[in-house]
């Protein structure tokens, strides 16, 4: 058994090689974004056409040539409460076997920092509010995301497993509900919030008098913008070690209710909006404890309002390149 891992807070050499997994996601491209604002000058990215981190001898190929100093794993199969729901088996398969070979690869070289990037939906469904990192696997999971969820909490047990066994100071990560450019518009495949934003400027472009959203417009989500995240996680890189998960979010919530006005206001709708009760609302409340991060000397900094307006304008300049 290894000894304690060892933690300097200092910050990142600008000229070390940082692989950023999924450097063309949300996360990933906000992170990339924040590094290279901050000075970094070897940043390292594959596209999946490049590489597919589900292909084991790929993943371990390019990691003996590249060699990185440092690795950001937020490649992920993602998707809202209806890809989760409707394809449970490809989101455990894809993103347990991204994550076991990229971090079997980095531990191979023994890359000495590693952050692993979940999501809030790896706590019990019935968590008390506002859901502290303690509360990780006390308790049943929300249904419809469940598969995801496992992978997720595979994931922060094997960065657990490598600070054990070997020593090496990896971190994880579980932001919250998050938003901005870059985000997945798709009808199909989004999460709540593109999903409003591209409901409601459908409804402007076209005339609507009415938009429908799923579920009651009750249950509460925080949201945090990606570009506070991906500030967060060069932050934790820099300043923080230690064995359990960081919670990221804001420590502040809102109805989809009232997401949804936030949404309509962004965009310019002045229609009527109703609610079909029929679909499901998921998870009631989902509230993350930020106690751990705010006392480590992180805040949030963009608000829902700015925050949203900047997304509108994003997903309004590139809405043509967007996948259906």
């Amino acid at each position: 058994m290894a000894s304690e891992p060892k933690f300097e807070p200092r910050p990142i050499d600008r000229d070390a090689k940082v692989y950023v997994a999924g450097h063309r996601g949300l996360v990933g491209s906000a992170i990339w974004r924040t590094l290279e604002g901050q000075g970094f000058t070897n940043l390292i990215g594959r596209t999946s056409g490049e590489l597919d981190l589900r292909d084991r001898d790929a993943t371990f190929d390019f990691f003996r040539e590249v060699q990185p100093d440092h690795v950001v794993l937020a490649a992920a199969k993602v998707g809202g409460i209806l890809a989760n729901d409707t394809y449970p088996v490809d989101f455990l398969s894809d993103n347990l076997r991204v994550q076991v070979n990229v971090m079997d690869a980095a531990l191979e070289q023994r890359v000495q920092r590693l952050l692993f990037l979940g999501s809030s939906c790896i706590y019990p469904r019935d968590a008390a509010q506002p859901i502290h990192e303690d509360s990780l696997l006390t308790g049943h999971l929300e249904p419809t995301n469940d598969a995801y969820a496992i992978a997720k909490i595979a994931g922060i047990l094997g960065v657990q497993s490598v600070r054990r066994q070997y020593g090496l100071p990896w971190i994880s990560a579980m932001p919250t509900n998050l938003y901005g450019p870059g985000d997945n518009f798709s009808p199909r495949g989004s999460h709540v919030l593109p999903a409003l934003i591209r409901r409601y400027d459908d409804a402007v472009a076209s005339g609507a008098e009415t938009v429908t959203n799923w579920g009651s417009g009750s249950p509460r989500r925080e949201l945090l913008h990606v570009d506070d995240m991906a500030s967060a996680c060069l932050y934790l890189l820099e300043n923080f070690d230690g064995p359990q998960q960081v919670n990221v979010g804001t420590g502040r919530d809102s109805t989809i209710r009232e997401i949804a006005e936030l949404v309509a206001e962004a965009v310019g709708y002045e229609g009527r909006t109703e609610w079909d009760t029929s679909k499901p609302d998921g998870t009631p409340q989902k509230l993350l404890d930020v106690t751990k991060l705010t006392s480590a000397g992180w805040t949030a900094s963009i608000s829902l309002r700015d925050g949203l307006r900047s997304t509108v304008d994003w997903y309004r300049s590139h809405r043509d390149e967007l996948r259906d």
